[in-house]
């Protein structure tokens, strides 16, 4: 799998808004207006290609956080904080190591030496295997009104 990072544009993040996730991961599942496109287009969201497919994207920084972990204090340790979604159509198909390897070669590039976090759904057992696999450790559990989350650290 060769992934490149480009920027992400209108049309992808349209797309991207349109993704329909099956259950229990339809959590993830947004809805398309104003707010959550202009997010994805703010500057902190790059997208990821295989060939010339557009295959998933990733953030860094504020909107990678989830606002109930900001209110319970877990992200006050100096991170970078990434959040990730892949296409749903790709999703459980052994894609995800050179997905998650793409996303943070380009982290350790523009932000050497500083320790990567992300936050996840705990019910989300493959992404925090996944993750585990990539050498995040978990760090904090918080709770949504939705569902428990934890965040996972990795040290450079």
């Amino acid at each position: 799998m060769n992934i490149s990072v480009k920027e992400m544009t209108e049309e992808r993040a349209i797309v991207s808004l349109q993704w329909k996730y099956e259950p229990p991961y339809d959590f993830y599942n947004v809805n398309g207006d104003g707010a959550s496109l202009a997010e994805r287009l703010d500057g902190t969201y790059k997208a990821l290609f295989e060939g010339k497919t557009f295959i998933g994207f990733f953030c860094i920084g504020e909107g990678a956080k989830v606002p109930a972990g900001r209110s319970r204090g877990v992200y006050q340790d100096e991170a970078v904080d990434m959040g990730l979604g892949m296409d749903p159509a790709l999703t459980g198909k052994g894609k995800g190591t050179p997905f998650c390897s793409a996303v943070l070669s380009y982290i350790k590039k523009e932000y050497p030496g500083k320790p990567i976090r992300l936050s996840v759904a705990t019910f989300n057992r493959r992404a925090i295997q996944l993750y585990k696999n990539m050498g995040f450790v978990k760090k904090d559990t918080f709770y949504t009104e939705a569902c428990e989350f934890i965040t996972m650290v990795k040290v450079p």
